[in-house]
């Protein structure tokens, strides 16, 4: 595996850690994780890179080593002025590629659109979005929260790091044994009890009272000029809960069409973690891309 650095910086008042690979001075990639992820699950995509790169990539706030938040609910917005944050320390000026997985790619396609000067090109790993909202489930959902907020949750405790691996290989049965050990080993941590718990801040699985605006993203998306490469797996559910699956593929391309110049590429033999299922194809889907003008 190539190896790699840690780095820890002050962001918005957040003690974050931002996980390195490859040369300063090269070219850079801000590769951005999803929800209940690390910055560390890019190591299969970035040790299968041919190029002379340096990859940088954080772990978003309440995950993996970076400090918790310390409230009772976490903002989305917030991720995206930590990301303003993250790239204008790293690189002040000029234009970046940046690649997004998940709730990652919801991230960066907000900041693409926000920012579209700083963007060279941006590579969207299955940042579908939600469902869309509607007016009249707003009192639900704000009751919704106000319950769960008087009980909170907690993370689920494990053993040892075999059983936090074999969980993983429960949810994603494409794991190979080596990849679901260093998972494991970088996506949790001991707890005082000796047990082993996911390096993510409970309160993330506590469900937010706003409602999923989809025309104020697709602004976003619209407001993107840089290149766009949309990475689908052919085996995702994560666009499912869209609807019957026909009515569920109308709307994921009807979101892309907002995207002035993007290139869509279904990945073989995959799932939503691709970057974990196929890492040596996803690493050419990108050199390739970025190989461009």
């Amino acid at each position: 595996m190539k190896p790699s650095r840690s780095d820890f910086l002050t962001i918005r008042g957040l003690r974050t850690h931002v996980r390195h690979w490859g040369r300063e001075g090269a070219p850079k990639i801000f590769m951005l994780h999803g929800w209940m992820d690390v910055g560390a699950s890019f190591q299969f995509v970035v040790d299968c890179l041919q190029g002379d790169w340096h990859v940088i990539a954080p772990d978003w706030r309440g995950f993996g080593l970076t400090q918790r938040a310390g409230t009772d609910t976490y903002w989305f917005p917030d991720y995206v002025a930590d990301l303003d944050a993250i790239v204008r320390h790293y690189q002040p000026e000029g234009a970046i590629n940046l690649l997004g997985h998940s709730m990652g790619g919801n991230v960066a396609g907000i900041y693409a659109g926000a920012r579209p000067e700083r963007i060279r090109r941006f590579i969207n790993l299955e940042g579908f979005g939600l469902k869309a909202a509607t007016p009249d489930q707003a009192p639900i959902k704000y009751r919704k929260w106000l319950d769960e907020l008087l009980a909170p949750p907690e993370m689920r405790a494990y053993p040892d790091r075999a059983a936090v691996a074999a969980r993983l290989q429960k949810t994603n049965p494409r794991l190979s044994d080596e990849r679901a050990a260093f998972l494991a080993e970088h996506w949790s941590a001991p707890n005082a009890a000796g047990e082993f718990e996911i390096l993510g801040d409970p309160v993330h699985k506590l469900p937010s009272p706003l409602l999923y605006h989809v025309d104020d993203f697709m602004a976003c998306w619209k407001a993107i000029t840089a290149p766009v490469l949309w990475v689908e797996a052919d085996d995702t559910n994560m666009w499912l809960w869209m609807g019957p699956k026909e009515e569920a593929r109308h709307e994921v391309d009807r979101r892309l069409s907002h995207i002035a110049n993007v290139t869509p590429k279904m990945m073989p033999d995959a799932g939503h973690m691709l970057h974990h299922d196929q890492p040596e194809l996803l690493a050419r889907m990108v050199e390739d891309f970025l190989a461009g003008d």
